[in-house]
């Protein structure tokens, strides 16, 4: 099979950043015959597998959530024969910007009802203590985790030649 044959899986496990970690095997299903000049290959339902090549969940005050899958194998015949794939790469939006938000936005309620409540040196305190209770309200909320359901369909393409015997 030449680099750049297109292979269309059909998700069978599904896959979450905040259960998996890189290095999990996950499994799938050609969703389209493997043809290769004219030869079938591998049928439509051939059982392939691959691993998380990067599962990054993200944090409570940075980062975001990153996958990337790729195939390893085709089993044909009950045997596995590796395969070295492009690999599929997702990224979620992160919590960073909603963490300075909320700290912010805690210390601003936090000076407005210390103004209120005690002028002057009350809107300092008010601040501080805006301040911390936005960071706990941060602090309680991850960012966007990423999910790839079962039956998701996922295109990948072979890296470099593999050798598959012709059915």
């Amino acid at each position: 099979m030449p680099a750049g044959t297109r292979i269309l899986v059909r998700m069978i496990d599904s896959i979450d950043t905040s259960k998996q970690k890189t290095g999990d095997r996950f499994k799938a299903a050609l969703e389209t015959n493997l043809q290769v000049d004219g030869h079938n290959v591998a049928p439509r339902g051939t059982v392939v597998y691959g691993r998380l090549v990067n599962a990054a969940s993200s944090g409570r005050y940075k980062g975001s959530s990153q996958l990337s899958l790729e195939l390893t194998d085709i089993n044909l015949g009950g045997t596995n024969y590796p395969v070295v794939t492009s690999t599929y790469d997702i990224k979620g939006k992160g919590e960073g910007g909603n963490t300075t938000k909320k700290v912010l936005g805690g210390a601003g309620l936090g000076a407005l009802i210390g103004g209120i409540a005690g002028g002057g040196s009350g809107a300092g305190i008010g601040a501080l203590a805006g301040a911390g209770a936005g960071t706990i309200v941060a602090s309680t909320k991850k960012g966007e985790q990423l999910q790839i359901p079962s039956e998701s369909l996922i295109e990948f393409r072979t890296a470099q030649p593999c050798p598959l015997p012709v059915r």
